[in-house]
Order: C-alpha cells, then sequence, then structure tokens
C-alpha cells in the first residue's frame, strides 16, 4: 500500500469514527426546552444560552436540539429552576443566587458578598472541589449544574443620589437581592428582589431608589442611565457572578453518554465566551456612559467596612443555623484566602503596576 494511500485511509476512518462517535444512526433523536432568566435584549447573557443550543446541535450533528427561551415566554424569570425541579422543563438557564430564598446554601454557585473573582470562582468550581460540593448539595433537588459564564466584578449599582456616608442608606429602596439584600437591610436598605425586565420601569416610576444589575454593557442597554444619574463601584455582592446551566436529574441520565458530553463540553465553551465578551464590552460601554454625563462613584470606605462587618455577621449566623451554608462556605473561604495569598505574590502587584504605569502615561 502506499503512504498516501494508507494516510487518506486512515483520514477516512477516523472522520468516519468521528461522526458515528457522537451521532451514529442508532442515537435518538432529542427535543429540549431550556428557559432563561435573562431577556434577549441582554445579549451576552441571553447569548450564552443561544451558543449552548447552538453548539450542541453543531456536536450531535443535529441530532439533540434545545430550544431556548427568554425569560417570561414559557417560564418566569425566577421560576427557572422551579420548573426544572418539576420536570415541566429539561433544563434551564439561570443564576442559583436567584433562589436564595429556598436555601442561600444556592449562592456559592453563583457567588457571595465579598466573594472571589472570576477567575478564582472557575478555579474553585472547576478544580477547587466546588463542583462536587455543589453536585451534593443538589442531589436533593434533582438537578445536576454546569457553569455557563461569569459576569466579572460588577458594578454597585445606579442611585437618585449621592451615597456619601451610610446615613444615606437608611431608607434606601433598592432593587438588591439574596445575601446582598439581607446585609444591605441591616445598614437600612430596603431590599427589593425585580426581574432584570421590571427594574428600569420601577427605577423611572420612582418604586425604588436605586438599582443594581450587572455592568456597564448589560446596564446600557436597559437605559439606566435615563433613570438615575450617580453610577457606583464596586458590586461587592458580586464579585465574580457564575451563571449556570441546571438539568433535571432524570433527564440527564435518561441523555445517550455522548449527548452528556456534547452539552457538558458546549456549557465550558459558553463559560469561556461569555467571560470574553464581557471583558471586551463592559470598558467601552463605560467610556460611553462617561460620555453622555455619568457621575461615576465609589462606594465610601466607611460605608465599605461597615458592609464587610455585616456581611460576616450574617453568614456566621446563616452557618450557625444551616449546615449545607457551612459545609460550603468554609471550604470556599478557605479556597479564597488561599487564593489571594497567591494573587498577592504576583498576580496582584503586575496589574496594580500596570494600572498605575497607564495611569500616569507611561504605558
Amino acid at each position: 500500500m502506499q503512504r498516501r494511500d494508507f494516510i487518506a485511509g486512515a483520514a477516512g476512518a477516523a472522520t468516519a469514527f468521528s461522526a458515528s462517535a457522537f451521532a451514529g444512526d442508532n442515537l435518538p433523536t432529542v427535543n429540549w426546552r431550556m428557559p432563561s432568566s435573562y431577556p434577549k435584549s441582554l445579549d451576552v447573557l441571553f447569548g450564552g444560552a443561544e451558543l449552548i443550543a447552538k453548539r450542541v446541535a453543531e456536536l450531535t450533528q443535529g441530532k439533540f436540539i434545545i430550544r431556548t427561551f427568554p425569560a417570561g415566554e414559557i417560564v418566569p424569570a425566577l421560576q427557572v429552576l422551579d420548573a426544572v425541579q418539576t420536570g415541566t422543563v429539561e433544563m434551564g438557564h439561570t443564576a442559583l443566587y436567584f433562589y436564595f430564598g429556598k436555601d442561600p446554601a444556592f449562592s456559592f454557585e453563583t457567588g457571595i458578598p465579598f466573594g472571589m473573582n472570576t477567575r478564582q470562582q472557575t478555579a474553585w468550581y472547576t478544580a477547587g472541589g466546588g463542583r462536587e460540593l455543589m453536585a451534593d448539595f443538589l442531589k436533593s433537588y434533582g438537578m445536576v449544574s454546569f457553569t455557563c459564564g461569569n459576569t466579572g466584578t460588577q458594578m454597585g449599582g445606579w442611585f437618585r443620589k449621592e451615597i456619601k456616608g451610610l446615613e444615606d442608606l437608611s431608607g434606601l429602596k433598592m432593587r438588591v437581592g439574596g445575601m446582598a439584600g439581607r446585609i444591605l437591610q441591616r445598614l437600612g436598605v430596603v431590599p427589593q428582589q425585580i426581574p432584570p425586565g421590571d427594574i428600569y420601569p420601577a427605577l423611572e416610576k420612582g418604586t425604588i431608589d436605586a438599582a443594581e444589575f450587572v455592568g456597564p454593557h448589560d446596564d446600557e442597554r436597559l437605559g439606566f442611565e435615563r433613570v438615575a444619574p450617580f453610577y457606583y463601584t464596586p458590586g461587592w455582592w458580586e464579585t465574580g457572578s457564575q451563571l449556570t446551566t441546571i438539568v433535571g436529574r432524570q433527564h440527564w441520565d435518561s441523555l445517550p453518554k455522548q449527548y452528556q458530553a456534547a452539552l457538558s463540553a458546549a456549557c465550558y465553551e459558553a463559560h469561556v465566551v461569555v467571560q470574553a465578551n464581557y471583558d471586551v464590552k463592559n470598558p467601552l460601554a463605560l467610556a460611553r456612559l462617561m460620555k453622555r454625563g455619568v457621575k461615576l462613584r465609589a462606594f465610601p470606605k466607611p460605608v465599605m467596612d461597615a458592609c464587610l462587618k455585616a456581611a460576616g455577621e450574617v453568614m456566621a449566623e446563616e452557618s450557625a443555623k444551616n449546615p449545607n451554608f457551612k459545609k460550603l462556605f468554609e471550604h470556599y473561604r478557605r479556597f479564597q484566602n488561599q487564593q489571594n495569598q497567591w494573587a498577592s505574590v504576583a498576580e496582584a502587584r503586575m496589574l496594580n503596576y500596570q494600572i498605575s504605569a497607564a495611569q500616569s502615561g507611561r504605558m
């Protein structure tokens, strides 16, 4: 046999094997529905769901079809988990801290106040033991989860009035949920849990005085700068918020192994792409907002210090009464402290130096 014939034959065999391995004639056609907690107008967030569906179809040669639905189309934004748990839909696209009311331990899949950044959260979940701990927790809810994006450290939100000190938080009605709401409540804030699509009208009508969402790219698309002039940083309650694909356990177990592999790979790809998109789009959006007169502010240090103290108290109280939370919190915080210690050696020093050099015009 000639060498080129052998190579051609081997390549043909490999191609045939690859095709049959993922979508052989004996594999079934599967149609699933995936509602999202996000509206279609949020192109990066909802785009992650669309990417998952697209890649799964490509990897299975069109045999595993996932239809995506924006928030409210078939399931309300904050009821995606319930729909998956009851089997109304096979899977969902959400952030698990939305379901803080069921158990605050859900927050660790997304992130906790004064928690890890994007890179650290990904490390904890992917290779640091977080995935296994969350999988054990989610067993009782009959579902499995896959990371599918991260927003990075979010902004502190939009305010009608300037926050100069702790006294300005008293009586402030703010769209902020979960554990952050509980923490801010200790400082006088009146937290409001409002779905993404309803934030603008609530802020416009004065139903709320302030609202946090994600960051410049998404906030610009929702038009918050038109109804609240002060834009605060940082969003200490969302330091690296991770998005999640959830799948009902029975539906997951019923999938052929090849389809499970395709879905897992597609979610991980979406995780990387969503993170990258935010890093590209946020600085551009912030520059546009600043040109339109947005007043960028940082929370005063006394406010940050008071929030950190209140956060510690809330975490300790929850750990004392909630075994699920305690188990996850102790592991999470230990990992975070190790990561921060390491980051202080090289990563943070290098980044801080470069930022300083750029601000002084030396870069």
